[in-house]
């Protein structure tokens, strides 16, 4: 069992500057796989989610920089960063003068690492461990990075997303075009080439965008 995970966390990561957000610095892995198969040592289960915490996403990090440079979106605002993982997206906001800073993940690492993230940068978030998908909890901008990998979450949360923006919510995707994006329904806000581990991504540099839905 992993008795302090604050403290695994810690002893298994370097804290980095973000490439494309160097502004703000993060508690990162080298290596994905060597950091998953310890997890699971440390637990003694198998089968457990990668450590999606562990690393700056290519969509991540879009967000960040635009939010950053585009401090207006958010601030005086609340703003939910679903599936945060790292927190990333969740930091940008509050440096950039959100009112109220949610972020939520289904891995309890990542809460964890939201926690450990946000201190070493000095702001105040709120992490939540639990799946948003089909609430409405009234947030003035919700940004969601990198979760269209994976078919039947895509369709499930570009759904929810949908509504939200629907009902007013600023909405923004920051994704480098994965395979179940829904590019049809999206316009592009604004176009990074963003350096990633190519233990990930098998690529160096990924041409990553800032998405919201188009207007009806």
């Amino acid at each position: 069992m992993i008795d302090d995970p604050k403290a695994f966390i810690r002893s298994n990561t370097r804290l980095m500057p973000v490439p494309h957000a160097p502004e703000i610095s993060l508690h990162v892995a080298d290596e994905a796989t060597v950091l998953w198969q310890k997890t699971e040592d440390e637990l003694g289960e198998i089968g457990l989610p990668p450590p999606f915490w562990a690393f700056a996403w290519a969509g991540g990090q879009a967000l960040a920089r635009y939010i950053l440079d585009n401090p207006t979106l958010v601030a005086g605002k609340r703003v939910l960063d679903f599936a945060s993982g790292s927190g990333l997206v969740a930091i940008s906001a509050a440096r950039a003068g959100a009112a109220h800073v949610e972020a939520c993940d289904i891995d309890a690492f990542a809460i964890h690492a939201m926690g450990l993230n946000a201190a070493v940068n000095d702001v105040a978030l709120s992490a939540r461990h639990v799946d948003l998908v089909g609430r409405d909890e009234g947030w003035d901008v919700v940004v969601a990075g990198d979760v269209s990998y994976e078919q039947d979450m895509a369709a499930r949360v570009t759904e929810w997303l949908a509504a939200l923006h629907a009902r007013g919510a600023c909405v923004m995707i920051g994704d480098p075009g994965r395979s179940y994006l829904a590019r049809l329904r999206l316009e592009a806000l604004a176009t990074y080439r963003i350096a990633v581990s190519r233990d990930l991504e098998d690529v160096e540099i990924k041409e990553t965008s800032v998405w919201r839905f188009r207007s009806s």
